[in-house]
């Protein structure tokens, strides 16, 4: 079994970008209201649970899903492993 925790460090601007076009345009919000949303809910929320989950991580990803060397190291690994699961199949 593959034991690896990874953390995607996405830029908040990022995040709240991300936010800010999907409550806009798929659920109809307005500015104020995902702005509101956002200082009241979504970022107290990703301070309190989702942070502190990164010290736990084996690798920390910066730059989310744009950093392409990360993606690529990873899918390697985890392409290299299968592999080996396949060849050599521990029996449960």
């Amino acid at each position: 079994m593959l034991d690896l925790k990874v953390f995607v460090d996405a830029d908040a601007d990022d995040r709240l970008i991300r936010v800010i076009n999907r409550d806009i345009v798929e659920r109809g919000r307005s500015v104020n209201k995902v702005m509101e949303r956002y200082e009241q809910t979504v970022k107290p929320m990703h301070l309190q649970f989702i942070e502190p989950t990164k010290r736990f991580a084996n690798i920390i990803v910066p730059q989310g899903g744009n950093n392409h060397v990360a993606i690529d190291i990873l899918t390697k690994f985890i392409m290299d492993f299968l592999k080996e699961e396949k060849k050599h199949p521990k029996s449960e």
